[in-house]
C-alpha cells in the first residue's frame, strides 16, 4: 500500500508513437473540453482557470507550445486536458471510447483483475503546469507516455496536516508554503518522484499526489478498484466520491458535532475532546511508526 515507480514496462507503441504530429492526426478536429490558465498552479478550490472548447488537433499544438499567437487569457498561459465519458456526469473516461484509435497504441499493464477496472483517463499538460494536490478514492497508475513529471506525495496519515477541503489540499505551493497560513503543514512527510517517458507510478487510494509537468507530456491515468464493487458510491464517474461507508460515517459525525451546540461552550470542547479520544481508539491504525 506505499507508491512505486515501476521502469521498463510494456506500454505498447505509445511510448515511441505519440509525437505532437501523431498525436493531432490520429484524432483529427474532434472537440475536446480543456482547462485553461493564466498561471502554471491551477487551483480547483479557488478555480483559477476558465473551460474553453478547442478541436483536438489545434489543443495539442496549442498545449506544446511555450508561447501562443492564439490564446483564451494570456500569450503564455497553461493548458489541460483531462478526459471524460461523453456524458460526464453518467459515463466515465475511458480512451477506447473517447479516444479509439489512440487506445490501439497501448497496452495497460495487467495488475487487476478485468471486472475490478474503474476508468482510463487520458491527459495532456502544457509545460509547467502544476495540478492541486489531492487524493482518490482508487487505487491508479500513473503511466507518463512522453514528457517529464514531478509528482510529490503525502501519506493518508499526513492528512491531519494538509489543511482538506474535500479531497483537496487548500495549500497550493507546496514548495514554498505560507506556513503563517499552514503551520502544521511542515509535519507533513513529503515524497518526491520524477517520471520519465514510459514510467508507471502506482498510487495507492488515498495517498495525496501534487503533479507538475516538467515538459509538454501525455499520461494516461488507470483507475481501479481495490475495495469490493459495493463499497463504491454508483454515481461515481471521476472517482473521487468517498467510500459509501465513509460518506454515512462522516454525515453522522456532522448530526453528531450538530447536537453538541447545544450544550454551552466549555462542555462542546470537553465532549468534543473525548469524541476525538474515541475516534482514535476505536478507528486509527497503531502501526504506522
Amino acid at each position: 500500500r506505499k507508491p512505486v515507480v515501476l521502469k521498463g514496462m510494456e506500454l505498447g507503441t505509445c511510448t515511441t508513437k505519440w509525437t505532437v504530429d501523431y498525436l493531432s492526426q490520429a484524432e483529427g478536429s474532434k472537440e475536446v473540453k480543456i482547462h485553461v490558465s493564466a498561471v502554471p498552479q491551477m487551483d480547483f478550490l479557488s478555480k483559477n482557470f476558465v473551460y474553453r472548447t478547442l478541436p483536438f488537433d489545434i489543443f495539442v499544438r496549442r498545449a506544446a507550445e511555450v508561447k501562443h499567437k492564439e490564446y483564451f487569457l494570456s500569450e503564455d498561459e497553461k493548458y489541460y486536458l483531462r478526459s471524460v465519458g461523453e456524458d460526464a456526469r453518467k459515463d466515465i473516461a475511458d480512451i477506447r471510447k473517447q479516444f479509439p484509435i489512440l487506445a490501439e497504441d497501448v497496452q495497460i499493464p495487467e495488475y487487476f483483475e478485468k471486472e475490478q477496472f474503474f476508468s482510463s483517463v487520458f491527459r495532456i499538460s502544457s509545460a509547467g503546469l502544476q495540478l492541486w494536490t489531492h487524493y482518490d478514492v482508487m487505487d491508479n497508475f500513473l503511466i507518463q507516455v512522453t514528457g517529464k513529471k514531478r509528482v510529490v506525495l503525502y501519506s493518508p496519515q499526513d492528512a491531519l496536516y494538509l489543511y482538506l477541503s474535500g479531497t483537496k489540499s487548500e495549500v497550493l505551493d507546496v514548495d514554498n508554503p505560507d506556513l503563517e497560513k499552514y503551520p502544521l503543514f511542515v509535519k507533513a512527510k513529503r515524497y518526491q518522484c520524477f517520471l520519465e517517458a514510459g514510467d508507471v507510478l502506482f498510487i495507492p487510494a488515498l495517498w495525496f499526489h501534487n503533479v507538475t509537468s516538467e515538459e509538454f507530456g501525455v499520461a494516461l491515468n488507470v483507475f481501479w478498484k481495490h475495495l469490493p464493487a459495493e463499497s463504491y458510491d454508483k454515481s461515481d464517474t471521476y472517482g473521487n466520491k468517498d467510500p459509501t461507508a465513509a460518506s454515512r460515517a462522516i454525515q453522522i459525525l456532522d448530526r453528531a458535532l450538530k447536537t453538541l451546540e447545544e450544550l454551552p461552550e466549555e462542555y462542546r470542547d470537553f465532549y468534543a475532546r473525548r469524541m476525538v479520544l474515541r475516534i482514535q481508539e476505536k478507528a486509527y491504525r497503531n502501526d504506522y511508526g
